[in-house]
């Protein structure tokens, strides 16, 4: 008989995976399974285990896809019960509107044991990104928070509500807006009381309406404002006109796709969330190690490692053979770029020879004057022979390493959806191009693309395949890196 597992009743927060607590990504990363609802952060789950089982149980309004609670409460003992270790994970916080005491009593009923981990309720952080504090000194002293959804208007106590000496907040009103206006206008409260909703709170996509409590249902619906969305109603309402900070970054209502493998875009995806934009997900390729003996770099007076990838899996084939950095000391490091220099670094490895443009012909032309006997280039499998050529004309003997390899990996039609309507797509390699675009289905001429969408390249040879496939390319890093892509992102930006 299996040992009864463990329930974590997990907040993931609003919606920013920036407020995911260091408690939720550890328990998402070592948990057997995962409970996920709708609003959680579109990357709460990446750090989970490959092997994890994740499964859908949230709701959704409008006719779509819903889980019952009672249906997702037998999962979670289920699976409590056949030993494992479950994460119910809620956007904002389990205890705050969010079925998390409904789920605990069910768990102490049934004699499982269970932990609450606390998220960041939205109904503090989505305000405080639109620029309003729930309280303030001389303004509100005190914050009470309310279901906007109830069966029945007699569950609430109107007449308390408006005589309320401070902010009031209601989760999931936006569809009874005018129903909860009218209901404390009736009761009392000041018709002119400053008033403002926040759809989307803390998502890149965030937007605030504001207006008085007798005009903002009137307004909400002609902005069209839908879920989900923070109601508040005081006089901290109207610190948004001076506070508001999230929609003033410089990407903020922008949607970038990005399209290189997951592994390597959450830096990428991190700063173009800190810069704004909403991110899109849709990696079309993915490394696989290639098998291999272990390596003895003794004989080289030059290794060339020609990416962050190849940096790693160099070390991969030197630990096989029982060595570490310190093999490497009778030979001069060349490094194609920053994020390879970054990477040997890890390792322990300061690159020798850098070149000013990062790619194999800037690399060519930082060796021309270098003396080579016997050079081993570190890379990909299909890489371009333009380094090995040149070193082999400049009379060295070369062998090529390929320690990896980039495949194809599958795109939902979802997220090529969202890609294909971004404001910016971004290629950080041809096979990015290539693969995204069979993914698309578009044959030559790239024409899903919508039309205010441009596309983003890391340099002249991602340009070159993009060109080929009969994609205008918009806008291209002038440094061939990952930061030289977003700068280059942010000035097309804001010109437009």
């Amino acid at each position: 008989m299996s040992t009864t597992g463990r329930v974590y009743l997990v907040g993931a927060g609003p919606g920013d995976p920036g407020l995911l607590t260091a408690r939720a990504l550890e328990l998402i990363a070592h948990a057997d399974v995962i409970l996920y609802d709708r609003l959680i952060p579109d990357s709460a789950l990446d750090g989970a285990r490959a092997d994890a089982e994740l499964l859908f149980a949230g709701k959704q309004g409008g006719g779509g896809d819903s889980v019952p609670q009672q249906q997702t409460e037998a999962l979670m003992l289920a699976r409590a019960l056949e030993g494992k270790s479950v994460v119910r994970l809620k956007g904002g916080d389990p205890f705050v509107f969010g079925r998390g005491g409904e789920e605990a009593l069910t768990l102490r009923t049934a004699g499982i044991p269970f932990e609450v981990v606390s998220g960041v309720t939205a109904g503090v952080a989505a305000l405080a990104y639109a620029g309003i504090p729930v309280t303030h000194r001389g303004l509100a002293t005190a914050v009470a928070f309310v279901t906007g959804r109830t069966g029945d208007d007699s569950e609430l106590d109107w007449q308390a509500l408006a005589a309320f000496p401070g902010t009031l907040v209601f989760y999931m009103g936006v569809g009874r807006l005018a129903q909860i206006a009218s209901s404390l206008i009736a009761a009392g409260r000041d018709p002119s009381e400053p008033a403002a909703v926040v759809e989307a709170g803390t998502l890149p996509t965030q937007r605030t309406v504001g207006a008085t409590l007798q005009t903002i249902a009137e307004r909400v619906q002609r902005e069209g404002v839908g879920s989900p969305s923070i109601t508040v109603v005081g006089a901290v309402a109207a610190l948004a006109e001076q506070l508001a900070w999230a929609t003033r970054k410089p990407l903020a209502g922008r949607t970038v796709a990005v399209t290189r493998a997951r592994a390597q875009a959450s830096g990428l995806a991190r700063s173009l969330r800190e810069l704004g934009a909403r991110v899109v997900q849709a990696p079309v390729v993915r490394t696989q190690r290639l098998p291999g003996p272990a390596l003895d770099p003794t004989a080289y007076d030059l290794i060339c490692v020609t990416s962050p990838n190849a940096a790693n899996e160099l070390f991969e084939r030197l630990a096989a053979a029982g060595r570490d950095a310190r093999a490497l000391a009778g030979a001069r490091i060349a490094s194609i770029g920053p994020g390879t220099t970054d990477a040997l670094a890890r390792h322990g490895i300061a690159a020798d020879i850098v070149p000013e443009r990062f790619v194999a012909e800037g690399l060519v032309q930082a060796l021309a004057d270098v003396a080579v006997t016997r050079a081993l280039v570190a890379r990909a499998r299909g890489g371009r022979e333009t380094l090995p050529d040149a070193l082999r004309a400049g009379g060295a003997d070369v062998d090529v390493l390929d320690l990896y390899e980039t495949v194809v990996e599958p795109l939902s039609a979802d997220a090529l959806a969202l890609a294909l309507a971004a404001d910016y797509v971004t290629f950080t390699s041809a096979s990015t191009v290539r693969n995204f675009l069979a993914a698309a289905g578009e044959g030559a001429d790239g024409g899903s693309l919508s039309a205010q969408t441009r596309v983003v390249s890391i340099g002249p040879v991602t340009s070159e395949a993009l060109r080929e496939h009969g994609l205008t390319v918009d806008v291209e890093a002038s440094a061939h890196d990952i930061e030289g892509l977003l700068q280059a992102l942010l000035a097309d930006a804001a010109t437009r």
